[in-house]
């Protein structure tokens, strides 16, 4: 369910959680026990529910970012105010995520607090990059039934910056949850970091949330300049129609890429991210 300063914490089927440490073979052959694993376990003391870590079952995935396991899908939770969301921010997000090779749900909160102009914004950016789209209120309970259905049977990592109502839409499903959902600093209009470790919280049965820590930036250096476009989902329509076999869509003649853009095809805002991100990897691997 969670793993914290050595300990981690199982979760056993109508008996409860027990707080375990890991065998030092796992040390040593480099492994750890990840939140989502489906574990073996030795009980070292039933009255304080203690136990150890011994086998760690197959996997079916294994996320990297955030690191976890045994997971289905992701929602990308934001918010359309306070803090506004980066679109910057947003694209490497969906980089990420599609690296991962996962189902992604974009879900923007707050939808109380603007007009239909703006959401139909971001609905024109993110609809034509082919991008599961919903927009909610957590305060006023809109859309949530929605999400619920999305949830439902699944285990769901939900990932996002902070201040952007994480906490607020696991309290609405897992009020056992009880988690701190924190005030907005005023200063910097963003969240406080009150979400610290990964940890699994069951909605209903089979059906798992996987909270995760805000953040205000994600690097994706690492990944390489020319598989970047394949991580727009948006480009995959146009491959092969540019007049440059391998083209990258960046600012070579005859792209059909470029040409979509022009002819509002794809979205501007996107393919600007994509530039932005794609001479980020360039640099990076220059260095």
């Amino acid at each position: 369910m969670k793993g914290i300063a050595g300990f981690y914490y199982v979760d056993v089927v109508e008996s409860g959680v027990y707080a375990c440490r890991a065998r030092g073979l796992f040390r040593k052959e480099g492994q750890k026990p990840l939140v989502g694993d489906n574990v073996e376990i030795e009980i070292t003391d039933e009255s304080d529910m203690e136990g150890n870590v011994v086998d760690i079952l197959p996997r079916v995935n294994e996320m990297l970012r955030p690191n976890c396991a045994n997971v289905d899908q992701v929602i990308v939770l934001l918010a359309m105010k306070k803090p506004v969301p980066h679109l910057s921010l947003v694209n490497r997000l969906l980089v990420r995520m599609e690296a991962e090779k996962l189902p992604v749900y974009l879900i923007f909160n707050k939808q109380d607090l603007v007009t239909e102009e703006e959401t139909q914004y971001f609905r024109n950016i993110y609809e034509k990059a082919g991008v599961n789209l919903l927009f909610v209120s957590v305060l006023k309970e809109q859309n949530l039934d929605k999400v619920s259905e999305i949830l439902t049977g699944k285990t769901t990592v939900l990932a996002g910056p902070s201040g952007v109502g994480k906490s607020s839409l696991l309290n609405y499903f897992c009020p056992n949850a009880d988690m701190e959902t924190g005030d907005l600093s005023k200063k910097i209009d963003r969240g406080k970091h009150t979400t610290r470790h990964l940890e699994l919280f069951m909605v209903k049965p089979d059906t798992w949330l996987c909270d995760t820590p805000g953040f205000s930036s994600i690097y994706i250096g690492e990944i390489d300049e020319k598989s970047l476009k394949n991580y727009f989902p948006e480009f995959e329509a146009y491959e092969g129609r540019c007049r440059f076999q391998g083209c990258v869509h960046v600012n070579e003649p005859d792209c059909a890429v470029i040409e979509a853009v022009n002819m509002g095809n794809i979205s501007r805002e996107r393919y600007e991210g994509y530039v932005e991100i794609y001479k980020e990897c360039h640099d990076a691997r220059k260095y």
